[in-house]
């Protein structure tokens, strides 16, 4: 007999195994499955692992295209859906390593989505009312002991019920929303997937008011009069006491006045100094924020990498609200760790200079986990993104328990003909924690030169901007995550993947996100027919509700049968007007299939319209007039591929944008014959003898195949001969050329 561990992913069971282990854990394979026995002081223990989620939300019984539908259960994720198919090996392994075992311990991440999955492999899989529970914030040794020593004698159910009642919530709003929109266009004769949620649906609606804002906006008209000169060998830019004249006469009066000028004089100075203080440990969205801002790194992209250098056990938990760390972490004994990284050594050095090491820690609390902070472990990281993520994270930790930076500003007032212009400019007086966040401070410097009263001004130029008021700003990835936490919409580990959904719907589009016209028309017909699926106030309510399951002021039986009710009510809304929403989804469907496919105008027929399409062997370009015009064009299958909006410069072809995950995106012209894809010179020279067959050249990679020119959309390459046995391929130009060891055909 004995323990059986559950951890939620494989590189955690190995690091548990590794740090309980009194001598080298012994790992086994079954089906593919790793797991671990190791001997901790008189126990034997096995750690095994599941792979997130083994069991999901699915109906009881399937009775058709119905809704609404709440006769719902858990079930084997692997039953519900083909792409959690792998899962079902892992469910089959704790199943039979459970049978032997006469004591059980949940080690999932210490939330209410690690609750509910370490429970639900407790209850169904392990056939156990209860079990022991380790929480931990860093998968390191010295944490997974006592976690270990200190475990609970039972499961968290206040924070696995309030996640059960999460995803009994999640899956009532989506499935029956969902199936309610999708049922509507079929009413309208026609097919296509929709879907909405319970915060999906009030995101969407928050996107689309702001697109709305913008459309609505006029712009209004304002002045602004600037002074240039020149006072003590040093330059000074003023701007009028008035700042923004509404009112242009008023404005040209002004101007009228002190336009000759060539002299005005420093009539008032003053200066203030102010301490900036050091910034707070992160959370999860200060640190998705702060990622996008430095780094243009999404916020769905930025959680995944915190993930992977957490289960690698170089950062603490990321999904965490607290921006509070405690003495508890062993301050010290990090920065120790840390200053063996060449890159910190000298940072870090300073900082142990202080007496005292105290973080400035802000009001946001978790109580289950503390602020994201590196455990001093050395990171192997994989590529440069991750760096990164990570260099990011030691930065701000180390900043927090730096001094304050002291700034000063400074206000001169200048006097020319009795109209008083103002200067304003800040500096960094002492950097303070700034030499600890650098590259990552983003302050302006201005500063102005030093001056007395009464001092002569020489006046350059004075000149009047025409101005208009800007329409508020698009939400940003990084702003909307922002914005949905101020309104206490979803949690911290899914606002990313909601927005990333509407982006998937096509609701969403752009950097800049703007709704699409799906998107507006989608919210429209719902405020109209059934404004609750789009309510925040509604959302917002049962996020409390939960808070208050975790609390244990509620039951979650209380708070689902209250959302049963609310639903009924939707759905018969919807219902009465089912057609109507079917009409206007449909019409919004296909215009915005339309703008976002189109490329422009055919440059074969010049008649017709160049749309992406979809076809059996997968995307391509073709002209709308088609069978007249059988203009088409091949896109690449392993990019996400969106229209440039452009022309190239060189054909006048039109342009598109391909996306790779973890590249930088990359715009290319539909012409493959287009002469900005053919290279010149020496490299341009081999490509024609090497395709005409007078020059070889070995595969570098399989050294059995030669090197051929081929071609894509991209322009043109060398692949290797024994393709698909050997992939490599090279840009032409990029290795060494022929004269190197190229050999002549026939000749050794």
């Amino acid at each position: 007999m004995y323990e059986l561990i559950i951890t939620e992913k494989p590189n955690a069971s190995k690091k548990v195994a590794e740090a309980l282990a009194d001598g080298k854990p012994i790992k086994e394979n079954m089906n593919g499955v790793p797991y671990y026995k190791v001997t901790h002081g008189n126990r034997d223990i096995v750690v095994a692992c599941a792979v997130g989620h083994l069991y999901g939300l699915g109906e009881k019984e399937k009775k058709g295209w119905r809704f609404p539908v709440f006769d719902i259960e858990w079930k084997p994720a692997a039953e519900i859906s083909k792409k959690s198919g792998f899962s079902k090996k892992y469910l089959t392994v704790i199943k039979k390593l459970s049978k032997e075992a006469d004591e059980f311990t949940v080690a999932t991440d210490y939330d209410q989505e690690g609750s509910v999955i370490g429970k639900n492999v407790v209850v169904f899989a392990c056939k156990r009312k209860d079990a022991n529970r380790m929480k931990f914030s860093t998968l390191t040794k010295p944490d997974l002991i006592e976690a270990y020593e200190n475990k609970s004698k039972h499961l968290d159910f206040a924070q696995a019920e309030a996640g059960d009642a999460r995803h009994h919530l999640d899956f009532y709003n989506g499935i029956n929303y969902s199936r309610a929109l999708t049922s509507s266009i079929k009413t309208a004769g026609s097919f296509k997937l929709m879907s909405t949620g319970r915060v999906q649906g009030p995101t969407l609606k928050i996107i689309v008011d702001r697109e709305k804002e913008i459309k609505a906006f006029k712009a209004i008209p304002f002045w602004q009069i600037e002074l240039q000169g020149n006072v003590n060998k040093g330059e000074i830019i003023a701007w009028h006491k008035e700042d923004k004249f509404w009112d242009k006469e008023k404005a040209n009066k002004v101007m009228k006045k002190v336009k000759n000028e060539k002299k005005a004089v420093v009539d008032k100075t003053e200066k203030k100094q102010f301490k900036q203080q050091a910034p707070f440990p992160f959370d999860l969205t200060s640190l998705q924020i702060e990622a996008y801002r430095c780094h243009r790194i999404s916020p769905k992209e930025t959680l995944e990498i915190a993930q992977e250098l957490y289960t690698s056990g170089v950062i603490s938990y990321p999904r965490t609200s607290s921006q509070q760390l405690t003495e508890k972490i062993g301050f010290k004994k990090i920065f120790a760790s840390l200053s063996k990284q060449k890159q910190y050594s000298g940072l870090i050095k300073k900082l142990l200079l202080k007496k005292i090491l105290k973080p400035n820690n802000g009001r946001k609390t978790d109580p289950a986990h503390p602020a994201i902070y590196p455990t001093g472990n050395i990171p192997n990281l994989s590529n440069e993104r991750e760096q990164k993520i990570y260099d990011l994270i030691v930065k701000r930790f180390m900043a927090t328990f730096a001094e304050h930076a002291l700034r000063e500003t400074m206000t001169i007032d200048v006097n020319c003909k009795d109209e008083i212009f103002i200067a304003k400019g800040t500096r960094t007086v002492e950097k303070g924690w700034h030499v600890f966040y650098e590259p990552y401070v983003k302050i302006e410097e201005e500063e102005l030169p030093s001056v007395n009263k009464e001092d002569i001004v020489m006046v350059k130029k004075i000149k009047m901007h025409d101005k208009e008021t800007q329409p508020p700003k698009r939400y940003t990835p990084a702003s909307i995550i922002k914005e949905l936490e101020k309104k206490n919409l979803g949690t911290k580990a899914t606002r990313a993947s909601i927005v990333d959904t509407l982006f998937q719907r096509g609701y969403v589009d752009g950097k800049a996100i703007g709704a699409t016209n799906l998107g507006i028309k989608t919210v429209e017909t719902l405020e109209k027919y059934a404004p609750k699926i789009v309510d925040e106030d509604l959302t917002r309510h049962f996020e409390e509700e939960m808070e208050q399951i975790m609390e244990n002021k509620r039951k979650s039986d209380d708070v689902l049968d209250e959302a049963k009710e609310k639903i009924k009510e939707i759905i018969s809304d919807f219902k009465k007007h089912e057609k109507e929403i079917g009409k206007n989804l449909l019409a919004a469907n296909i215009e915005t299939r339309d703008e976002l496919s189109y490329l422009g105008k055919c440059i074969i027929c010049k008649k017709g319209e160049l749309h992406m399409r979809r076809g059996k062997y997968g995307n391509f370009v073709a002209c709308n007039k088609y069978p007249k015009c059988k203009t088409t064009f091949s896109l690449p299958h392993n990019a996400l591929i969106k229209p440039a909006k452009k022309e190239c410069e060189v054909c006048k072809y039109p342009m598109v944008l391909a996306i790779k995950r973890g590249k930088r995106p990359q715009n290319f012209c539909l012409n493959k014959k287009c002469p900005s894809k053919h290279v010149e010179g020496d490299a341009g020279k081999e490509a024609k003898e090497i395709a005409k067959g007078i020059v070889e050249k070995e595969c570098p990679k399989c050294k059995e195949g030669k090197l051929i020119l081929r071609g894509s959309i991209y322009g043109k390459f060398y692949g290797c001969s024994k393709y698909p046995k050997c992939k490599y391929t090279e840009k032409l130009g990029e290795g060494p050329l022929k004269e190197d060891f190229a050999k002549k055909k026939g000749k050794s």
